[in-house]
């Protein structure tokens, strides 16, 4: 069953309508303060990209449907800070600490912003796990999209291309896998592929059949066409 968050390709709710290009990075000045503590936050190294992507996904799906996009960031946030232990809750009603931290020393300075943001958080690992796939081979995705490992768990296998066939384009190498990644099971390394849909594959009646999808999916979401 998909959650709320698993919108791509979704009927019924309307036209992508781009935003102008007015150069601006925010709309709002707090956009900018909710990237900037939740930046801040993850330097604490208390979660990973994985852990915080499934802390969103997990809000009340009527609170995810009804929130803006930076409002959903700080929402997950709140969550992952007293989940880990970073704040509890009658700090993060009060806004103000309780007692001294003992991550104090793993605040991020100003002066250490344009390197960490520049350094990334790579997430290519080896493994064991050998390649099963090469560039031009037809694969089909698994026709359950859900996490393996921990029921009602994060995954990046979308709805949407659940059973659709499709043909490798890339081999990424190996990477971490997120349905493990998310719940602190460790990296789970996989082969990771990045491969092509055509439209009318993914979609019954698409405005342009002939258009592809291309999706960067773990070899744990894919398996040989006969």
């Amino acid at each position: 069953m998909s959650r709320v968050h698993d919108m791509g390709g979704r009927f019924g709710d309307g036209p992508i309508v781009p935003e102008a290009e007015d150069g601006a990075v925010f709309h709002e000045d707090w956009h900018g303060r909710a990237l900037a503590v939740t930046l801040a936050a993850g330097a604490l190294g208390k979660w990973n990209i994985d852990i915080s992507r499934h802390g969103r996904e997990c809000l009340p799906p009527v609170d995810y449907a009804s929130m803006s996009y930076y409002e959903k960031w700080m929402a997950g946030l709140a969550g992952l800070l007293v989940d880990a232990n970073v704040l509890s809750r009658e700090e993060l009603a009060s806004g103000e600490a309780i007692g001294a931290s003992d991550l104090a020393d793993k605040r991020m300075d100003v002066a250490k912003v344009a390197s960490v943001l520049a350094a990334g958080g790579p997430a290519d690992r080896p493994c064991d796990v050998a390649v099963a796939f090469g560039v031009s081979d037809i694969v089909r995705t698994r026709r359950i999209n859900g996490n393996r490992l921990v029921a009602g768990g994060h995954t990046r296998l979308p709805t949407y291309a659940v059973g659709a066939t499709g043909r490798i384009l890339r081999v990424h190498g190996t990477h971490v896998l997120p349905d493990s990644s998310a719940h602190h099971l460790g990296d789970g390394a996989e082969p990771l592929y990045a491969v092509a849909f055509a439209a009318s594959e993914l979609w019954a009646n698409p405005e342009h059949p002939g258009d592809e999808v291309v999706l960067d999916l773990w070899q744990s979401y894919l398996e040989r066409t006969a």
